[in-house]
């Protein structure tokens, strides 16, 4: 009889434990919804340096409704690069304000070579890589507000 008890706490113990990890990886995802308008996106967050400095990279196509949101401690000009990055982006830059303050559109993979940097010369707290094309698509322009 004790060892039925035992395993049966051993049971719930490693199902707890399983459940436990299950909602921590599903956490570490932290996908949210930002939107322009009618125009929105499922976005994933990088909000470590270690997620903004891997962003995009080494992914072979990203869904049309679908993004990554850059968000920087600080308001700054923060510069990107397409190291590593397969597919053709649209960078769009955020104030704190929420507003679209630079869009870089149609940034293209640099491949192996040297990577231009993208520095628009304007403060961010936010950049938001969607797929190229989006932002001509849905008409976003410089002033346009982002919420999530």
């Amino acid at each position: 009889m004790r060892k039925i008890i035992f395993l049966i706490l051993l049971l719930s113990a490693i199902i707890l434990f399983i459940f436990i990890m299950l909602n921590a990886a599903r956490d570490n995802l932290k996908e949210k919804k930002v939107c322009f308008q009618d125009n929105c996106f499922i976005v994933e967050l990088a909000e470590t340096q270690e997620q903004r400095y891997r962003g995009l990279m080494f992914r072979e196509k990203m869904d049309a409704d679908k993004g990554m949101l850059f968000i920087f401690e600080q308001e700054g000009e923060h510069s990107f690069w397409m190291k590593n990055t397969l597919i053709a982006l649209d960078i769009i830059y955020i104030n704190q304000d929420r507003e679209v303050v630079f869009i870089e559109r149609d940034a293209q993979p640099c491949g192996d070579g040297v990577c231009k940097k993208m520095k628009p010369g304007r403060k961010a707290k936010y950049v938001l890589e969607l797929n190229a094309g989006t932002t001509d698509r849905i008409g976003l322009e410089i002033g346009d507000k982002f919420v999530f």
